[in-house]
């Protein structure tokens, strides 16, 4: 069983972090890692604004409308 480990684990297991390692540096290069803020809020527009949820799975309602409902 020792053989599995030194023949086949291990040597994946460098593979995956070479390739783990050259993914970070990918990123890095390419500016990936930059101002994580903008690409957080992309997916936003004026449908939907930053920190409001406007969708909700079916037969549920959001949260802000079932505590306004309690409140009144």
């Amino acid at each position: 069983m020792d053989w599995f480990f030194y023949a086949v684990a291990l040597p994946m297991a460098g593979l995956f972090l070479a390739s783990a390692v050259y993914a970070l540096y990918w990123a890095s290069k390419n500016g990936q890692l930059r101002d994580f803020d903008k690409g957080a809020e992309s997916i936003f527009d004026h449908a939907e604004p930053v920190g409001q949820p406007t969708d909700f799975f079916p037969g549920k309602t959001p949260a802000a409308k079932t505590q306004a409902a309690s409140q009144s």
